[in-house]
């Protein structure tokens, strides 16, 4: 008997928008476990430390990386790792350019 096979509507790659391309079809992870990219709810520590770098390792050397990145930031794609990314990575990247915004009137020049 298999293993039901969960899927939620980010993990598919269905669920990539329509001017993505077919980058993901070029992906080195086209064909490799999903599992190895999205996290069980239960995943903590090491085990999750562990998943995380054996999917980097799939995604580095990959021809597409730049665009999947590109695509999980443009979406705000919160679960799994996407172009060489893991979900941490893009919460530091996304507080990280917020704290770099100044409010407008910090931006007008006094005469």
């Amino acid at each position: 008997m298999s293993e039901p096979i969960l899927e939620y509507p980010s993990t598919r790659r269905e669920a990539l928008t329509p001017d993505s391309g077919d980058w993901w079809a070029r992906a080195a992870c086209r064909d490799a476990e999903l599992a190895v990219f999205f996290s069980p709810d239960d995943e903590r520590g090491h085990a999750r430390d562990r998943r995380e770098a054996q999917a980097l390792q799939i995604c580095l050397p990959c021809p597409v990386l730049v665009q999947c990145r590109d695509h999980a930031l443009a979406v705000g794609e919160p679960y799994g790792v996407w172009g060489g990314m893991t979900e941490g990575d893009r919460r530091k990247r996304s507080r990280r350019l917020r704290g770099q915004r100044r409010p407008l009137e910090s931006c007008a020049r006094t005469p």
